[in-house]
């Protein structure tokens, strides 16, 4: 294992403790900076997630923005390939996909403007780590190279730490919503 891959497993390990405390004592309202950006973004194009493990949810600030405009999830197709995004409504029918995380039954498959990216830690400067497969980066990658995109990235504020292990391939994000505000970058 190079320092580069040790360093970045240890503060996965230590951000995914904090994260699962932080989920374990939260309360409600963890999305309503969430959705105050996304009222500014109305009809625009989003995609936001659906949450697993402790990972904050995004999904009451989605289902309002539903009301204005298409709202999708991300499907992963292969590993080493960028996600796409498939059509979401409140209530729709779901099924399961890689990883644990609900897909909706019926692809439809949009391009979103806004992405909300679930993460595992932050830091001020917008860098972000996941899970480690790269599938956020390299969706981010090639939705920038066609265009305008909003990267949010959605987490407790628990998870902010001060440096991340960065590699070149790594996707920045343009903000940062946590349950107690908002963080530009």
């Amino acid at each position: 294992m190079t320092d580069l891959a040790a360093f970045k497993t240890a503060a996965r390990e230590a951000a995914l403790v904090r994260r699962a405390a932080a989920h374990e004592a939260g309360s409600g309202g963890r999305a309503s900076f969430l959705s105050e950006i996304l009222a500014g973004h109305r009809g625009v194009p989003v995609s936001g997630y659906m949450p697993i493990r402790s990972e904050i949810s995004p999904l009451a600030a989605m289902a309002e923005a539903a009301a204005y405009g298409p709202v999708a999830v991300p499907v992963i197709q292969a590993a080493g390939q960028p996600l796409k995004f498939s059509r979401w409504e409140p209530d729709c029918a779901l099924k399961d996909g890689p990883f644990g995380a609900q897909v909706p039954m019926v692809e439809d498959f949009i391009t979103p403007e806004i992405v909300i990216v679930p993460l595992v830690a932050f830091d001020r400067q917008g860098n972000r780590l996941g899970y480690g497969g790269g599938f956020y980066d390299r969706t981010l990658e090639v939705l920038r190279a066609s265009g305008p995109v909003l990267a949010i990235g959605f987490a407790y504020a628990a998870q902010e730490t001060e440096a991340l292990p960065l590699e070149p391939t790594d996707q920045p994000l343009d903000m940062i919503v946590t349950e107690r505000g908002i963080l530009s970058i």
